[in-house]
């Protein structure tokens, strides 16, 4: 007997038409904003309702093996996306709604599945704030804050046992309606590959850092922003934090200067780019 899950919303569930609701939402077509083997992401209007929905065709016991040979875990559902929103919405971090999950088929290389969320509307991703940012200095009331939301954020997410994989600044998100009422309001999305545990390992900690150190590097922070950032993100003194976790931060260190070579094919000017924190 084939296994299935269908979870939707109720309204959602009124604009999805059909005998079979799961063929018939991962049948729909729309914006296409990811288009990779076994998965795809569209945007599309659901009874008047902007939403995204990732579908997942099975990703093959080839890409299953290949992951496991890494060692490491494949994806092989939108089910650890739908389980991360619901750890985010546990501890407090602001994410896509979740509007519906399907999941049809028992074996792990040909499990189809499907994630609704609803649309966060006017948002701004913190890359493409550190573009601009790059050009124009921010106000530094603003800048300040900023980095304490997100600090905060990262501290939350690691502290309860998640990270993310993906912890780059285009995946940190600013609502703007509630900015132009002068409140910094986050979300944090593309959660299909956060871990979950009880205690973050060092190393999966490391990962998140290192890739959001490199994803400022060019945002024009100052080596004070950086070391406001570490205080709030581990909530003792930058003394005491530098003292004994110097392997760790020098770790981050080193890992976001190879992504930094491995995308702008040169090494970045950390006295310039005021990023020694190690």
């Amino acid at each position: 007997m084939t296994r299935e899950i269908l979870e939707l919303s109720p309204e959602i569930r009124v604009g999805v038409q059909g005998e079979d609701i799961f063929a018939a939402v991962m049948d729909l077509q729309g914006q296409v904003f990811r288009d990779v083997p076994g998965r795809k992401t569209i945007r599309v209007d659901i009874a008047g309702q902007s939403c995204f929905i990732k579908q997942h065709f099975g990703v093959g016991w080839g890409e299953i093996f290949k992951n496991l040979l890494a060692f490491k875990l494949p994806i092989i559902s939108a089910d650890t996306e739908r389980r991360a929103i619901e750890a985010l919405g546990r501890i407090g971090i602001a994410t896509t709604p979740l509007a519906g999950y399907g999941e049809r088929g028992c074996s792990p290389a040909s499990r189809q599945s499907f994630l609704i969320t609803h649309d966060l509307g006017d948002i701004l991703s913190l890359e493409t704030l550190a573009e601009q940012w790059a050009v124009t200095p921010p106000e530094p009331r603003f800048k300040r804050h900023l980095l304490i939301e997100v600090a905060s954020l990262a501290a939350r997410l690691h502290d309860s046992g998640l990270n993310h994989r993906d912890f780059y600044l285009c995946h940190i998100c600013l609502d703007l309606p509630r900015l132009r009422q002068g409140d910094i309001h986050l979300y944090l999305i593309d959660l299909h590959r956060v871990g979950i545990r009880e205690t973050i390992r060092s190393r999966d900690r490391m990962k998140d850092m290192a890739a959001l150190y490199f994803s400022a590097m060019n945002a024009g922070l100052s080596a004070r922003d950086y070391l406001r950032f570490l205080r709030r993100y581990r909530g003792r003194s930058i003394r005491i934090t530098l003292q004994e976790e110097r392997d760790f931060w020098r770790q981050v260190q080193v890992r976001a200067i190879r992504l930094y070579i491995k995308l702008h094919k040169v090494a970045p000017d950390l006295h310039q780019l005021g990023g020694i924190i190690a």
